[in-house]
């Protein structure tokens, strides 16, 4: 695997993932299932290895632990 790209696409994809919030909202459905298909998007681009697959699952807990505490006010 050539992990020099994979880190450049996921830098692009945290990008992408911001912009994704700022268009839809993070409590809007439509910006949660950008971010179930972009994850599987890019598992997929890298065979489903297993540092792709816990990558996308951190980053996608990480934007729920941001929206968690959006909605507590944080």
């Amino acid at each position: 695997m050539d992990y020099g790209a994979f880190f450049g696409d996921i830098q692009a994809w945290i990008g992408q993932a911001n912009q994704a919030a700022a268009h839809y909202g993070m409590s809007h459905p439509d910006f949660w299932q950008w971010v179930a298909n972009s994850s599987g998007a890019m598992c997929q681009k890298y065979q489903d290895h297993p540092l792709v697959i816990k990558q996308m699952m951190m980053l996608t807990e990480w934007l729920e632990e941001i929206y968690d505490n959006q909605q507590k006010g944080g």
